[in-house]
């Protein structure tokens, strides 16, 4: 990983006192206001919902959000949504030398794996779980929740839609479970590698689930993290547009950097083959040396399907 640089930034909208105790949105498109805040005990201690598109997500662009819920008293559970099936991963296992060159962490930087490349790709999916909870572990969070849902968002049209729904039905059943709790998404909306380039298709069918459960007036207390502004921008970039700036603090950020090294690291007697490293090297290590995470409330133009 890069050698750590903390930059100092001055937060935008809410206070982190009012994000942690915020009672929700009143509108679909409404912005984060730092008026809100829980009237009840009951209402602080109330479980906050992180839901991570993929194994490592999490990582990236949550870890200090995760860790200011819990410094707060809050319970925290973390969501995993998707299976992450991923061929491309397999593919960078397969080959003798990695392109990584010396970045990659396994012994003489090689591997050749032999894992399978096409859908399901179940060594891919394992791996990429246990590292997911290997770094769920090092965030300390209460509860994990795998949906386990094969990721068909870069299928049809129709496929993606069912996707969408498979979610929405999830997360109904922890809005029955717990009502007075918090949801946490990846800004699918914004999540793209650059901003020329379509959104990921898995992380807009997290935040548009979110939006039509919300428009529905299921979902009443949602906000998103902007998991892919650690690849698509540069650090002066970053907070474009957010209406909440956390400035992670450095014990804090300690924690956050655990987690992400979770992804790096190479011990096949707990199934870790860096997994997250020979998928997303820069965002990994991007999040590693920035101390910030951007979050958003729904924009008032949200336009849900496929990347749009």
């Amino acid at each position: 990983m890069t050698t750590p640089q903390h930059h100092a930034a001055t937060p935008t909208g809410l206070s982190r006192r009012s994000v942690l105790t915020a009672a929700g949105l009143t509108a679909a498109g409404a912005a984060l206001q730092g008026s809100w805040g829980a009237s009840s005990a009951a209402a602080a201690a109330a479980p906050a919902i992180f839901y991570s598109p993929h194994q490592d997500d999490e990582a990236i662009g949550m870890a200090g959000s995760i860790l200011e819920h819990k410094a707060a008293g809050r319970p925290v559970y973390l969501v995993l949504v998707s299976k992450g099936e991923n061929g491309g991963i397999a593919e960078n296992l397969n080959r003798t030398q990695c392109f990584l060159g010396s970045k990659c962490s396994a012994p003489g930087h090689t591997h050749d794996l032999g894992w399978q490349e096409k859908w399901p790709t179940p060594e891919v999916v394992s791996a990429r779980t246990s590292e997911f909870n290997a770094s769920a572990k090092a965030l300390g969070v209460d509860k994990v929740i795998n949906f386990k849902l094969s990721d068909t968002a870069y299928g049809t049209e129709s496929e993606y839609e069912a996707f969408v729904k498979k979610i929405m039905n999830k997360v109904r059943g922890l809005i029955e479970q717990y009502p007075k709790a918090s949801h946490k998404f990846a800004a699918g909306w914004l999540d793209t590698t650059k901003p020329t380039d379509p959104t990921n298709a898995t992380h807009k069918a997290c935040s548009d689930a979110a939006f039509w459960l919300h428009d529905n007036g299921e979902l009443t207390d949602v906000r998103f993290n902007h998991i892919y502004t650690y690849e698509a921008f540069s650090r002066g970039q970053r907070d474009r547009g957010a209406d909440y700036v956390l400035n992670i603090p450095s014990a804090h950020m300690k924690k956050k950097r655990a987690a992400i090294l979770a992804y790096n690291t190479w011990d096949p007697n707990r199934n870790l083959y860096t997994t997250g490293y020979h998928s997303v090297p820069t965002m990994l290590e991007e999040a590693y040396s920035d101390p910030r995470e951007f979050v958003y409330g729904l924009p008032s133009n949200y336009t849900p399907g496929r990347g749009k």
